[in-house]
């Protein structure tokens, strides 16, 4: 990894100790230990600009909305584009072409080449009953851009979508830094650091989460959504093998 601050230099612009608390029981650490708050914050203010760019700054909001739904648990974000371009495709995010269900089903149930084999969508039905359900809404629901928080509750108004989801389009959308995608990379690294307890259950405690990674962020002085968007980043590449050394998993 390329950092280009020393770890004095984000220390002396955080103002915290190796062994200060940056919240209750979240203590800071240094840069180069691995998942400490200290690391995240060099990460976040060091990491290239077109690897942090996860603003929609081309599709449409129909085209937002249908990514979202066809990633997350369970589904790898090279299945997730591949199945998205292939619907995007035959107009399923088009306002001004309705396909049906039926179609779209079709359209997941269908493998495609990945990585160099033929691969399964893992949620055909599902996902295009949800996907018909969202584009409806879209075409006959006007959404307040203006808010990311109430965006984010309309967002839940669609059959499917969960905080999660809705925080994910919400981010992408509004380049919000008032929401956060508790996902499982999220929650691992918010486990290494004692900032979530393990005990959690979702979606019922999705919300308290969100406010500590939302002060956590606040506290080591990076965008909430960059912090989010490395933490994934970083998390994912790493693979349970370095979680399990460190006793997170």
């Amino acid at each position: 990894m390329n950092f280009m601050l020393s770890s004095y230099e984000v220390h002396h612009q955080n103002q915290w100790d190796f062994d200060d608390e940056v919240l209750p029981g979240v203590i800071y650490g240094v840069a180069d230990e691995l998942l400490s708050p200290a690391y995240w914050a060099l990460r976040c203010k060091t990491i290239e600009e077109q690897k942090r760019d996860f603003v929609n700054r081309y599709g449409s909001l129909e085209e937002e909305v249908g990514f979202c739904l066809l990633g997350g648990y369970g589904v790898t974000v090279e299945v997730a584009t591949a199945f998205f371009v292939r619907l995007k495709n035959i107009g399923v995010f088009n306002p001004n072409i309705c396909i049906e269900e039926p179609e779209i089903l079709n359209a997941l149930l269908e493998p495609l080449p990945i990585k160099g084999r033929l691969q399964r969508y893992r949620f055909p039905k599902q996902r295009s009953k949800r996907l018909s359900n969202a584009m409806e809404f879209l075409a006959t629901t006007p959404l307040d851009l203006q808010d990311a928080i109430t965006f984010r509750d309309d967002l839940q108004k669609i059959s499917g979508i969960g905080p999660k989801t809705a925080s994910w389009i919400t981010r992408n959308w509004l380049n919000s830094d008032d929401v956060a995608i508790i996902d499982i990379h999220i929650l691992r690294a918010g486990w290494a650091i004692n900032l979530f307890d393990k005990k959690i259950r979702l979606p019922r405690d999705y919300f308290s989460l969100e406010k500590k990674f939302l002060k956590l962020a606040e506290a080591i002085d990076v965008r909430a959504s960059i912090l989010d968007a490395v933490i994934w980043s970083d998390m994912r590449t790493f693979g349970s093998r370095l979680l399990r050394r460190l006793d997170v998993v």
